[in-house]
C-alpha cells in the first residue's frame, strides 16, 4: 500500500504541476517519517491504506474537473467508497471536496464541467458510502456532511442562473440574484438549524468540535484530550516527521498560486487546511505530509529547472544567426529615430562586451554547479534523516521496548509487556476477565488470549469511564466496581523501577 501510495501521489502531483516534480514528490512519500510512521512493518494499521485511498481520490477528482467527464467523477466515487470502508478520515475528502467547489464559485470559476464532475461523484459517492454498515445513514444525518449537500444544492442554482442570465435582461437579473440568493441561503440556513435542534441531524461530534475549540475536550470530553494523539502539535514534531519539506513545503504553496488554475486551487485549500488541522492534533500530521511532499515536489522541481537549463551561448552564435541580426538591425533603427543620424559601436566595445559575456557564462555555470550541489546535499541529509528516524523511532513494535542506557550507551531491550501477557495466558483460566486501561486491551486479547472490559474500539465512553472511575477510586470503592463488572484480575502499569 506505500508503493501504491508513492504512485497514485506521482499521478496527483502529475496533474497539478508536471511529470518530474512528481517524481520527487513520489521519492519524497516514499521515506518520510511522517508516512512511514503508519506504514512500516512494526504498524499495521488502517491509516497506511486509507493514505492511498486518499491520495488516489484526490488524483482522480483532480482529474475529473480538468475534463468534465462522467466517467473520471465516477472512479472518483468509487475510490471515495473505498476511502469510506477503510477509514474514518474519509469526512475529511467529503469537506474538502466541496470547500474546492465553493471557492472557484466565489472565484467565478463556474463550468460546465465542475457541474458535471462534483454532481456525478456526490450523488454516486452518497449512495455508495452509505453501504457501509459502520456508516449507514451518517451522511444525510449528520454535521459532518452538511457542507457537501449545501454545495450540490448551491451548485444547482447557480446553474440555473446561468441558464436565467442567458434569457433575462441585465437589471431583472441584478434584483432577482440578489433577491432570490439571499431568500435561497435563509431558507438553507433556517433549515438545517431546525432540523438540528428537531433531532434529525447529528450535532457535531466531540473529535471535530476539539479541532475547531482547542479547550473543548478537556473540558466536557476529557478521554478524547487523555490520548496523546490528540493533543497540539509540538515544532519539533514537524521537523522531525517532515524534516527540510517543512522549509520548501510553502515555496511550492507559492509556486501554484502564482500560477493559479482550477486544480491548483483544490492544492492550495489541501495545504491550508491540512496545516491548520496538523497543528491542533498530532494524528493529522498524517493528513498533512502527503501535501507536504506534492509541494515540496513542486518547489525542488522548479528549482532545478532553473538551474539545470542547458547553456545556450554556444547555441546562440550558430542557429540563433538571424535573431542576432534582427536585434541589431532593431537596435540600428532605435539609435537612428532618438539621434537622428546612424551611429557605429566602437570595435573595442564589442571586444570587451563578449569578454563580459564569456565571464557572465562562467560564473553562471559556476553558482549553477554550486545551488545544484547544495540542493543535492540537502535531499541526502533528508534520506539519511528518513532512514535514521525510521530504524531509531518507527520500526519498533509498541511490545518490546528499547531504551539506550546514559552512561555506555549501551542498548537495554525492555520485554516486561510480553512476559506480563506470557505470564496472564499461562496462569489463568481461559475464561478469565481482566481489566485494563483501554491502551492494553488488544494487546491483552492477542497476546494472553484473554477477555478485557474496554479497548482501543470501545465507543461507549460511558463503560470507560467507569473503568477509570475503579483505576482512581480508593480500593474499597474500586473493589465494588470490580466486583459488579464481574473482574478476575487487574492490570496496573507502574513504570517506578526502570
Amino acid at each position: 500500500f506505500s508503493g501504491l501510495t508513492a504512485i497514485s501521489t506521482y499521478l496527483l502531483t502529475k496533474e497539478l504541476w508536471s511529470a518530474g516534480a512528481g517524481l520527487f514528490a513520489a521519492s519524497f512519500i516514499a521515506i518520510v517519517p511522517g508516512y512511514i510512521s503508519r506504514s512500516v512493518a512494526g504498524s499495521y494499521d488502517n491509516e497506511g491504506i486509507a493514505i492511498f485511498a486518499l491520495q488516489f481520490t484526490y488524483y482522480l477528482w483532480v482529474k475529473s474537473v480538468k475534463t468534465g467527464s462522467v466517467y473520471w467523477a465516477a472512479c472518483t466515487a468509487l475510490s471515495y467508497f473505498y476511502m469510506v470502508s477503510a477509514w474514518g478520515g474519509y469526512v475529511f475528502i467529503i469537506n474538502l471536496i466541496p470547500l474546492h467547489v465553493f471557492v472557484l464559485l466565489i472565484m467565478g470559476r463556474y463550468s460546465p464541467r465542475l457541474f458535471t464532475s462534483y454532481t456525478t461523484f456526490y450523488i454516486l459517492g452518497l449512495i455508495l458510502s452509505m453501504q457501509i454498515p459502520f456508516v449507514g445513514f451518517q451522511p444525510i444525518r449528520t454535521s459532518e456532511h452538511m457542507a457537501a449537500s449545501g454545495v450540490f444544492l448551491l451548485l444547482f442554482a447557480v446553474a440555473v442562473l446561468k441558464h436565467v442570465q442567458t434569457v433575462l435582461s441585465k437589471q431583472e437579473f441584478k434584483r432577482l440574484f440578489l433577491i432570490g440568493g439571499l431568500l435561497a441561503a435563509g431558507v438553507v440556513f433556517a433549515g438545517v438549524v431546525l432540523l438540528t435542534m428537531l433531532g434529525v441531524i447529528a450535532p457535531w461530534s466531540g473529535r471535530f468540535y476539539s479541532l475547531w475549540d482547542t479547550g473543548y475536550a478537556k473540558i466536557h470530553i476529557p478521554i478524547i484530550a487523555s490520548v496523546s494523539e490528540h493533543q497540539p502539535t509540538t515544532w519539533f514534531s514537524f521537523f522531525f516527521d517532515l524534516h527540510i519539506l517543512v522549509c520548501t513545503f510553502p515555496v511550492g504553496l507559492w509556486y501554484c498560486i502564482k500560477k493559479i488554475n482550477d486544480e491548483r486551487v483544490f492544492v492550495v485549500l489541501y495545504a491550508i487546511s491540512a496545516v491548520y488541522f496538523a497543528g491542533v492534533m498530532v494524528r493529522l500530521m498524517l493528513t498533512l505530509t502527503p501535501v507536504v511532499c506534492i509541494l515540496a515536489g513542486v518547489a525542488f522541481s522548479g528549482l532545478l529547472e532553473v538551474f539545470l537549463k542547458e547553456d545556450n551561448a554556444a547555441g546562440t552564435k550558430e542557429s540563433g544567426a538571424e535573431g542576432e541580426g534582427e536585434d541589431a538591425s532593431g537596435e540600428k533603427k532605435q539609435m537612428y529615430d532618438k539621434a537622428g543620424k546612424l551611429k557605429h559601436r566602437p570595435k573595442h566595445d564589442l571586444s570587451s562586451h563578449s569578454a563580459h559575456g564569456e565571464q557572465n557564462t562562467g560564473l553562471g555555470s559556476n553558482v549553477k554547479n554550486m545551488v545544484i550541489v547544495a540542493i543535492l546535499m540537502l535531499l541526502m541529509m533528508f534520506a539519511v534523516h528518513c532512514t535514521w528516524v525510521t530504524s531509531n523511532a518507527y520500526s519498533s513494535p509498541s511490545i518490546v521496548l528499547a531504551f539506550y542506557n546514559s552512561n555506555d550507551g549501551t542498548r537495554n531491550i525492555l520485554d516486561d509487556f510480553r512476559e506480563a501477557y506470557y505470564w496472564l495466558w499461562q496462569n489463568t483460566a481461559p475464561d478469565a476477565r481482566v481489566m485494563s486501561w483501554w491502551d492494553y486491551g488488544y494487546q491483552i486479547a492477542g497476546m494472553a488470549n484473554r477477555t478485557t472490559l474496554v479497548d482501543n474500539n470501545t465507543w461507549n465512553n460511558s463503560h470507560i469511564a467507569l473503568v477509570g472511575k475503579a483505576m482512581s477510586s480508593p480500593e474499597d470503592k474500586a473493589y465494588e466496581i470490580m466486583t459488579s463488572l464481574d473482574v478476575d484480575y487487574v492490570l496496573v502499569i507502574f513504570g517506578g523501577v526502570i
